[in-house]
């Protein structure tokens, strides 16, 4: 466990982060001026983080944390039989809520804004439905590589999303039609050879 002081450093610096954001973009935050805002020396900065890609990566890591945990209380709730179906909405459904819930960071994942933050927030995003795949494999016999369909399952989201968004629809819409349109896919057994 982190020493108390070492977390509030962190968090300090991640909050002044965070704050920054909603002025300039990543690209343009400096190592000064984010250690002046969180009132943190460089020294002290330095001996946690090698740069602000570090810092920005930890922000994410604690989501995938926070996500993860998520994810098992709710495959333990709602999934006690391991359905294929069951477990892809409880990967969306924690993808949501953690987006949503912390959307005074996420909001700044815009690839023409902030690429660095899109792509990292993206790969994540990636990495964590492959895995999911992944584990899905030794119970089903795909018809594609589990990158394969944690790509298509990820572009087809985000763009459903996205476009969702352009067209206004509340959050409660979005997380119904998205939550409908994967387990539409799912259950067509177009994944698996098997069928669901």
């Amino acid at each position: 466990m982190e020493d108390r002081r070492i977390t509030k450093t962190k968090k300090a610096l991640k909050e002044a982060m965070v704050a920054m954001l909603d002025k300039e973009t990543f690209e343009q935050i400096s190592i000064t001026e984010l250690c002046r805002k969180a009132e943190v020396s460089r020294i002290t900065f330095y001996a946690h983080y090698s740069d602000k890609y570090a810092l920005a990566d930890d922000i994410f890591n604690d989501m995938v944390e926070l996500g993860t945990a998520d994810y098992r209380r709710r495959q333990q709730e709602n999934n006690p039989y391991n359905s294929l179906v069951a477990g892809y909405v409880n990967v969306l459904e924690c993808i949501l809520d953690l987006y949503y819930d912390r959307i005074d960071f996420f909001r700044h994942t815009d690839p023409d804004r902030n690429p660095y933050l899109a792509i990292r927030f993206y790969t994540l995003v990636l990495e964590t439905v492959e895995m999911h795949t992944s584990h899905i494999r030794r119970k089903l016999q795909l018809k594609y590589s589990p990158k394969k369909i944690a790509g298509f399952v990820c572009y087809g989201m985000l763009g459903f999303i996205n476009e969702s968004h352009e067209e206004k629809a509340s959050l409660e819409e979005i997380r119904r039609e998205s939550r409908r349109l994967l387990t539409d896919l799912l259950r067509s057994g177009v994944l698996t050879e098997e069928g669901v």
